[in-house]
């Protein structure tokens, strides 16, 4: 058994390994590239992104990273293409092959077909000399000089290197496209990144109560309606005009200052500069007020600043955006 130097020291070594290579990738960004982003730019069709063993796992991440980014794309197994998959292709699709190699059987098999169909074949390759570059109509070349694996046989390195090209094809692609934080928005409804994108305090602070008090309601009144609205805080109102609010907080240091209660109001114990929101504003922008002041509430005011209702830090936590 290794000890725990020497398990750290071979994560070291590979980090550093596979460093290099992404390093070295920017030593073949040439022509070819620009023409690869301008060819999917441009088409009509999809993106199908090809390959096999590990590869095919990186093809189904570049498939995935395309479509949540306004580049329309689809996985086809290679060896499964052979075997009637090859229908998903259709006349407009521009075809990326990914292969360490560029020799495997499926690929030589495959290859020929996709260039009888007169598709664009764009190649991610490790060997330039391969049966596949050859082929290629552009070839984006990913060669590494070495796996991270002892043995410089499980693909580690080279899988990496063609996810990174991926990556920058698609990033090319987006900004292209002048695809914005709402466009992703669009294709990311249910997930946490979309609404943090999407998602305004008006989406969330309506099914709450409106706690409410005066400045002259007398310290009793003002816990019962904080108590009984389950917001703990009440804002205090004065005619239309927010003067203050009180909450869980200014009630302890209320305790800790008067050892008698007689006589206490909501103005003499709230806080008179409260932190307030409108409905429009994005709701991971209130959060970020809420932890910026160390607070849990917020006053939700429409643009003459009147009272609407009680944005609570759980209403955002309910949405899993934190």
């Amino acid at each position: 058994m290794k000890t725990p130097q020497d398990i750290k020291d071979i994560a070291f070594q590979v980090i550093e390994k596979e460093k290099k290579a992404v390093e070295k990738l920017s030593t073949y960004i040439d022509d070819a590239f620009v023409n690869a982003v301008e060819t999917i730019f441009s088409t009509k069709g999809r993106v199908v992104v090809t390959g096999i063993g590990k590869s095919a796992n990186i093809a189904t991440k570049i498939v995935s990273t395309f479509n949540s980014t306004g580049t329309p794309a689809l996985f086809m197994h290679a060896a499964d293409a052979i075997h009637g998959d090859l229908g998903m292709v259709q006349h407009d699709d521009v075809v990326i092959c990914i292969s360490k190699s560029g020799n495997t059987p499926e690929i030589k098999v495959l290859v020929p077909l996709l260039k009888g169909f007169g598709n664009t074949l764009i190649a991610i390759v490790g060997d330039t000399e391969s049966f596949l570059a050859k082929q290629a109509d552009i070839v984006l070349n990913t060669c590494v000089e070495h796996e991270a694996c002892p043995n410089d046989l499980a693909p580690t390195t080279s899988t990496t290197a063609q996810l990174v090209m991926g990556d920058a094809l698609a990033v090319a692609l987006i900004e292209c496209r002048n695809f914005t934080a709402n466009d992703f928005a669009r294709f990311h409804p249910g997930g946490a990144l979309g609404k943090k994108l999407y998602l305004h305090v008006d989406d969330l602070y309506r099914q709450n109560e409106r706690p409410i008090v005066k400045p002259t309601t007398s310290l009793r009144e003002t816990v019962l309606e904080m108590t009984s609205k389950r917001l703990g805080c009440a804002v205090v109102v004065d005619g239309e005009k927010i003067v203050g609010i009180v909450c869980d907080g200014d009630l302890r240091r209320m305790m800790k200052r008067h050892e008698s209660t007689d006589g206490i109001t909501a103005a003499d114990i709230m806080s008179s500069v409260p932190k307030m929101v409108t409905p429009q504003e994005y709701a991971v922008k209130a959060l970020d007020i809420m932890r910026t002041n160390s607070i849990t509430q917020l006053i939700v005011v429409d643009d003459s600043n009147h009272y609407l209702g009680v944005l609570h830090i759980h209403d955002i936590l309910r949405e899993g955006i934190i």
